[in-house]
């Protein structure tokens, strides 16, 4: 998908941890989202508080998730989505810096 030339300015890829981070003021989140696979409330309090500092409604983000979503799923693409918003305003940076090519001479960089 990438390798297609018309579509390598228009795909990035990034990852929820990292968005959080970058987010955070390049701080990583004190809690853990997940325990032994299940959801940690005072991790998911944390990345909401984030959220609405950032702009989100606390009401949104309470809202069950979508079917066949996880609430921390739910919590990652409100973070992507602000992550999309930086990267089309030109704030998002690459992980690394500057990012690496593959064999194909594609950027190869988490953004965030």
């Amino acid at each position: 998908l990438i390798a297609r030339p018309d579509l390598r300015g228009r795909v990035f890829e990034s990852h929820p941890e990292v968005a959080f981070c970058r987010l955070n003021g390049d701080q990583a989140m004190q809690l853990p989202k997940k325990i032994k696979g299940s959801i940690n409330p005072a991790g998911m309090a944390e990345r909401k508080a984030l959220l609405c500092r950032l702009g989100y409604d606390k009401g949104f983000l309470d809202q069950p998730p979508p079917r066949g979503a996880a609430a921390d799923d739910f919590l990652d693409a409100a973070a992507m989505t602000l992550i999309a918003g930086r990267i089309v305003g030109g704030e998002a940076r690459p992980f690394p810096d500057p990012p690496g090519r593959d064999s194909f001479g594609i950027p190869v960089a988490i953004w965030a």
